[in-house]
């Protein structure tokens, strides 16, 4: 008589995946009490501001390393096939990631020297990574939370709430091509985008999360579950 086998899935990638983001977030928080970056404004500045600063390569590792977080996430929830290797939530999760990589690679531009190609190409990976996040999320609930309504109403909620964060700055460059005063000034910049980053990486966490932890089980407890 064969012993029966039950294979349960290890959470360890969407837990590293957690602790990979997360660990980018408490990064950027700590930039804003080092002495080199504490002066930065959280609300008139952007969180790319810390990139003009000696601490550059703290907000270089912070940023990496919530790509990498992501990256291995959506790539475990791809191998446990609770999304499919080409889907919508893939590829917006790909575009966050290599976004967030661009982030790294051509700094702000410092606007008191001038516009730079680099400092453009900036801009655009910023508002592609600040799009494409609750997007990738929005679209992976309900493949990952198909038996779980409560945890994909969650999800898809910070995700909605990490795009109203963006709407607000459309609104107000709207305002501003209408006579208003200019976009960036018209609204509390940087503490909107924080806000947008922040409730984003919550929303992700959100996803990664493991529903339940994996747990032994013996030869009795799954004899008892086929009998009932």
């Amino acid at each position: 008589m064969t012993t029966p086998q039950v294979t349960a899935r290890s959470p360890l990638a969407p837990l590293a995946a957690v602790v990979s983001v997360a660990g980018g977030a408490l990064l950027i928080l700590l930039l804003q009490v080092l002495p080199a970056t504490s002066g930065i404004s959280p609300v008139r500045r952007t969180i790319s501001e810390y990139a003009l600063s000696e601490n550059k390569w703290i907000f270089d590792v912070a940023v990496l390393l919530v790509a990498f977080g992501s990256a291995i996430g959506f790539g475990a929830l791809i191998r446990r096939k609770h999304l499919p290797a080409l889907s919508a939530a893939s590829v917006f999760c790909a575009l966050w990631t290599v976004s967030l990589v661009v982030i790294v690679a051509f700094p702000k531009n410092n606007w008191a020297i001038g516009p730079s190609a680099g400092g453009t190409v900036h801009r655009i990976a910023s508002v592609v990574a600040f799009v494409c996040l609750p997007l990738a999320v929005w679209f992976a609930a309900k493949a990952v939370f198909p038996s779980s309504p409560a945890r994909r109403a969650v999800t898809r909620v910070l995700a909605v709430s990490a795009l109203a964060w963006f709407g607000v700055i459309l609104g107000a460059i709207v305002v501003s091509m209408n006579g208003g005063r200019p976009w960036w000034q018209a609204i509390p910049l940087g503490l909107v985008e924080r806000a947008m980053a922040l409730t984003g990486l919550i929303a992700l966490a959100s996803l990664l999360i493991p529903s339940r932890m994996a747990v032994p089980v013996t030869k009795e407890a799954e004899a008892l579950r086929i009998a009932s």
